[in-house]
């Protein structure tokens, strides 16, 4: 029977060369014939038994690869898979061509032996590291192999043990594998010194690699090691780049201080400054590496990138060692080494040197900065006059580290300069009524790399103030006379100098400026054409934007420059009092003037400009103090768009067909858009904006959603995708979110719950429940969480008319599948968490029908794969039970408990077993220890869970919860993992 077996499984996916067999030599039908056949061998106890007839038999590569659970054997079984698995291994690697030919299995065989070895080595398999050593002597192809498998059982055991073994059994490996690695070691010494083989040698400088970071340091710097590696491979391209990332490995371990036993601070300045000489042999210190880059093979540019590591990783733990070397020129011949890779057009390269070279100056600021209190305060008084860069004249005097950088630092900042990215993202993209706009993209790897180069250059600005702006105005020179010029220089030349704001102090600051802004002026009435000087104007005004502390001083320069909306609205933020208060000189505050000239200033804009300039205009008039100017200003300021919306509430009174206007549909949008944006920056002074449009708005929510409404009739949901109901339903979104961005800045809460919240819900909620699932928007769900994190207890007794509209019909709506309707998952979840959160009372009061929904929507939010849905189930369910155990009586929270929390805990467990939902980690094991704890509590207080936690066929009565929650547990992890013991 076993043989009838294994020959079905064997000869399912037979030689392509035999003849007759075409559909199932087929990859796809033998793929299913194999998936079908290997999951009834894997359910098979016996399977192990026919492995080897596979192994031998079976002409389908992947036939020979399955994957059996390995605790289901018995002692004299496992004996016998591991046996077999070392012949089979040493069978497919006696030779060169069986090693070549077997590649793919022994890949596979290897990591097999390994997976043995993690569960039997050393208890059941003491001498497998003997055996090991003893089988490389027997061919040279073997020991390669073997040098592999040893590669894979340390990283196994170093590398990746933290998420596959007990922290036990990761201690126990590591020890013996450290107590026995002498064998190892000295097989891997004959190998370097005698062997000619490439393959092999490869093979073990990979294993070496693999061994430098755990390794005793004696077996590195106390035995020729170090030496072998740099005369005998370092300069040769065939093994060049993988012997440095042996040195670069070696080079980052920590060795003690000077003076302790463990210190080999002698040894490491002998490798680095050796290796430093070859280096020097196969890289000139002058190689232009920005152009010779492009040109170099993949094995050369990796020997660069692995260069910038060894130098990085180095400096990084042993600067000092070099610094105080008598010689110089390790130290700054490493640096310019740093310097020439730094300039090489290549991003993930950049950011290697990137993260040495903050680190650098950091530590020199950082020294600088620790001289005595009354040196910095002279300094401070004689030079800054309040703060900023002091002059490096006056620190020459001190024995500072940064003196031995000089020439380093000054070409770093050139580096820094020209390296200057886009300070923020722009993503053109289409928004819902098909329109293109620019959206902000606040964190991507553009962004991050912008933050780290500016505080680079912030760091060299104060170590050297008058060197940055000296390298600075020479590279604004060489624009304006023509050397350098293009956009991209330009740009990143005052993305550079923007960065650098507040660091100068205000006088060396406000001279800075002159010549910049005077230069860029120039260049924009030397440059011929609208792109060319489109680039300068928007650089000019970039500048000034990253400076407030210039453009307080200098007022009138706002009056005579037109800006970009980005630039005006980071300049409001930063000078909002300045445009409300009234200026020397003028005869009225700023914003009485941009007010009286909205129409003229905003004419040619797009909307989303016009909606930027809304907002950065609502800033100006909330730093208005005085209520009645306030209100006025506000008043004037929606004058247009108010105009707007009272002619389409009065033609649509007239004629409701007017709604239907795909042109007045764009407008009632971009109108509600434009209040968002005001009402973002003004705040709680918005109020008597959106008292006058509230009713109109409530009513034009409603209009708009019966139009929807009657065209999903006539056409079906598709309906919803189409323009005119996709800017109707923009309109409704829109208005939502008004009223959610004016609660969430709200101060008068009461006025907001009498005034706003019964209207609201009742244009709202029907509307919501009613509508067919395509046409309902998330933004319900999120104005009604807005609402109740605000308003808080004030909500209470709305919480059953939400829930009574949203919930069901939302669910129904999101319990198909895991992916659709991602938005309202969200929302939905974290709506029930508000309530919890804010409103627990009123959630006491669902009937037990929708209570239960309620904590079988938690749960199953705990295992969604959205990782949002699943952090608002993963802590809606341990406020809750939190909950429930501090702000009840007795007789609720037994009541609660007895019927949730066996559910609760074995979905606790069930996702923190599943490695899709290790992100939870941290909420899961704290849900776990507060269910634990409220059965017996670690501090000897008394049980939060008073009731049993059983039902009475799941215990025999008066078994303590305690008693019982201990063998639930045990009985539910042995059932679930058979290889535990009690």
């Amino acid at each position: 029977m076993l043989t009838t077996r294994v020959i079905v499984i064997a000869k399912s996916c037979p030689s392509r060369s035999e003849p007759g067999t075409s559909t199932i030599t087929d990859p796809p039908n033998c793929a299913a014939i194999l998936t079908n056949r290997s999951l009834q061998f894997k359910e098979d106890p016996d399977a192990w038994l026919m492995v080897d007839d596979i192994l031998s038999r079976a002409t389908y590569e992947q036939t020979k690869c399955l994957h059996p659970p390995w605790s289901s054997h018995g002692t004299s079984v496992k004996a016998r898979i591991r046996n077999f698995v070392v012949q089979y291994i040493l069978q497919c690697s006696n030779s060169e061509e069986a090693l070549k030919t077997h590649r793919t299995l022994l890949n596979k065989l290897n990591l097999v032996l390994v997976s043995v070895l993690k569960q039997e080595w050393p208890h059941n398999w003491p001498t497998f590291i003997n055996e090991i050593i003893s089988a490389c002597h027997s061919s040279l192809s073997v020991c390669e192999n073997n040098m592999i498998i040893l590669r894979l059982l340390s990283e196994e055991v170093f590398d990746y043990s933290a998420e596959q073994m007990t922290s036990t059994k990761t201690r126990n490996l590591k020890t013996t594998m450290c107590a026995e690695f002498s064998q190892i070691f000295q097989l891997c010494q004959e190998i370097l010194n005698s062997a000619d083989q490439p393959s092999l040698i490869k093979a073990t400088l990979e294993t070496l690699l693999r061994f430098c970071n755990w390794i005793p340091l004696g077996y590195i710097f106390e035995t020729p090691l170090i030496e072998t590696l740099r005369t005998r491979f370092l300069e040769v391209p065939e093994f060049r780049n993988i012997t440095l990332q042996c040195l670069t490995e070696i080079g980052g371990l920590q060795t003690g201080g000077p003076g302790q036993m463990n210190s080999y601070d002698e040894q490491l300045v002998k490798m680095f400054t050796e290796v430093l000489t070859s280096i020097s042999n196969i890289i000139p210190l002058d190689m232009d590496l920005k152009t010779t880059y492009p040109q170099s093979n993949s094995r050369d540019q990796e020997f660069i990138q692995n260069l910038a590591l060894f130098l990085c990783n180095f400096y990084g733990m042993h600067l000092p060692l070099i610094e105080n070397l008598p010689n110089r020129d390790f130290l700054t011949h490493g640096h310019f080494y740093l310097i020439r890779i730094s300039q090489i057009d290549d991003r993930e390269i950049f950011k290697i040197c990137l993260d040495y070279w903050l680190k650098l100056v950091q530590e020199l600021y950082e020294e600088m900065q620790s001289l005595p209190i009354s040196d910095m305060t002279s300094m401070s008084l004689n030079v800054m006059g309040g703060g900023g860069a002091p002059n490096p004249a006056l620190l020459t005097n001190y024995p500072l580290r940064k003196h031995k950088y000089n020439e380093v630092l000054s070409n770093l900042r050139v580096v820094m300069i020209e390296k200057m990215v886009r300070p923020e993202e722009v993503l053109i993209v289409e928004n819902e009524e098909g329109e293109i706009v620019r959206e902000f993209v606040k964190e991507t790897d553009t962004v991050q790399l912008y933050k780290t180069i500016r505080e680079c250059l912030v760091y060299l600005t104060h170590l050297n103030v008058i060197d940055t702006e000296q390298i600075m105005t020479e590279k604004l020179a060489r624009q304006v006379d023509g050397s350098e010029w293009s956009w991209h220089n330009c740009n990143v030349l005052c993305w550079a100098i923007g960065s650098i704001s507040l660091a100068m102090n205000e006088e060396t600051e406000k001279r800075f400026l002159v010549t910049v802004i005077k230069d860029l002026l120039g260049l924009t009435e030397m440059k011929r054409g609208k792109d060319n000087k489109a680039v300068v104007a928007s650089n000019i005004m970039y500048i000034v934007g990253q400076y407030p502390r210039f453009l307080k001083a200098h007022w009138k320069f706002l009056k005579t420059v037109d800006m970009a909306c980005d630039t005006f609205i980071k300049i409001a933020k930063q000078c909002r009092r300045h445009f409300v208060a009234l200026q020397p000189s003028e005869n009225e505050p700023f914003i009485e003037e941009i007010i009286r000239n909205l129409g003229k200033i905003t004419c040619d804009l797009t909307p989303q400009q016009v909606h930027t300039f809304y907002e950065a205009c609502g800033y100006m008039v909330a730093a208005q103090g005085n209520r009645n100017q306030q209100e006025r200003l506000l008043s004037e300021l929606m004058a247009i768009p108010n105009a707007a919306w009272d002619e389409i509430i009065k033609q649509a009174t007239i004629n409701p067909a007017i709604l239907q206007d795909a042109d007045t549909i764009k407008i009632i949008g971009n109108i509600m858009k434009t209040n968002v944006s005001a009402c973002s920056s003004i705040g709680p002074y918005f109020f008597p904006q959106i008292g006058r449009l509230y009713n109109d708005m409530l009513q034009m929510y409603a209009a708009t959603s019966q139009l929807i409404s009657e065209a999903v009739a006539r056409e079906g949901e598709i309906a919803t995708k189409m323009p005119k109901v996709r800017g109707l339903r923009t309109i409704k979104k829109e208005i939502l979110k008004l009223i959610e961005t004016f609660v969430d800045k709200a101060e008068d809460l009461q006025a907001v719950r009498t005034q706003m919240v019964p209207q609201l819900l009742d244009s709202v909620l029907v509307d919501y429940s009613r509508n067919v699932a395509g046409a309902r928007d998330a933004e319900v769900l999120k104005a009604m969480t807005a609402m109740i994190t605000k308003l808080s207890h004030l909500m209470e007794d709305q919480v059953p008319v939400i829930m009574e509209n949203v919930f069901e019909c939302t669910l129904d709506m999101i319990n198909k599948d895991f992916s659709e309707f991602p938005e309202h998952r969200v929302e939905f979840f974290n709506l029930l968490r508000a309530i919890n959160l804010h409103c627990f009372p009123a959630l006491l009061k669902l009937d037990n029908r929708q209570f239960k929904f309620v904590i079988d929507s938690c749960l199953w939010a705990s295992k969604h794969d959205n990782r949002d849905v699943e952090t608002a189930g993963l802590n809606m369910c341990l406020e809750l039970i939190n909950n429930i155990a501090e702000k009840t009586d007795v007789q609720t929270s037994n009541a609660f408990f007895n019927q949730f929390f066996i559910t609760i805990l074995q979905d606790v467990f069930f996702v923190l077993t599943d490695q899709d939902h290790k992100a939870g980690f941290k909420t899961q094991s704290m849900l776990l220890m507060r269910l634990f704890y409220f059965i017996s509590p670690a501090d000897a207080t008394q049980p939060k869970i008073q009731g049993p936690i059983y039902q009475p066929d799941q215990a025999q009565p008066g078994t303590s919860n305690r008693e019982f929650l201990g063998n639930f547990v045990s009985t539910l992890l042995q059932n679930a993992f058979g290889n535990l013991t009690p």
